[in-house]
């Protein structure tokens, strides 16, 4: 791992159950496994998942606010936690895959298309702060 974040072909790697020696990656494989669940549950059962959701954003979030240099005096603000993304990653991984299953083919285009613009776009984040040139919301990174 060069930088402090995982890069998105790690993260990417992690949601479908590879290698997490990473903090951030093991939030991110756990997440991945949760929406899987979510995809197949009802009712109480789905409040507890995103329950549990909710704690490894919060994890996540909490990490990289501790381990994040602070961005510079003009750094741009960004609208979404490294933690909300990384879900929305997550929860995009696990219903690609389960298109993938499904052989559903306009499915299938959207989930992969929506992805890889989503991993592109944590990438590009990941550099901007590490950069300092963006900033988090909630007072991570400053």
């Amino acid at each position: 791992m060069s930088g402090l974040l995982p890069t998105r072909s790690q993260v990417l790697h992690a949601c479908r159950g590879g290698e997490a020696d990473h903090p951030v990656l093991r939030a991110a494989r756990e997440l991945t496994t949760l929406h899987e669940r979510r995809f197949t549950e009802a009712g109480e059962t789905v409040r507890e998942i995103d329950d549990f959701r909710a704690r490894h954003v919060r994890d996540i979030d909490r990490w990289v606010a501790a381990h994040l240099p602070p961005a510079r005096g003009g750094a741009y603000l960004h609208t979404e936690t490294v933690g909300a993304i990384l879900d929305r990653l997550a929860q995009l991984a696990a219903f690609a895959y389960l298109a993938l299953a499904e052989e559903a083919d306009w499915d299938l285009w959207f989930a992969w298309e929506r992805l890889a613009e989503l991993a592109v776009g944590y990438e590009d984040l990941v550099d901007e702060l590490s950069a300092g040139r963006r900033r988090l919301p909630g007072g991570c990174g400053e």
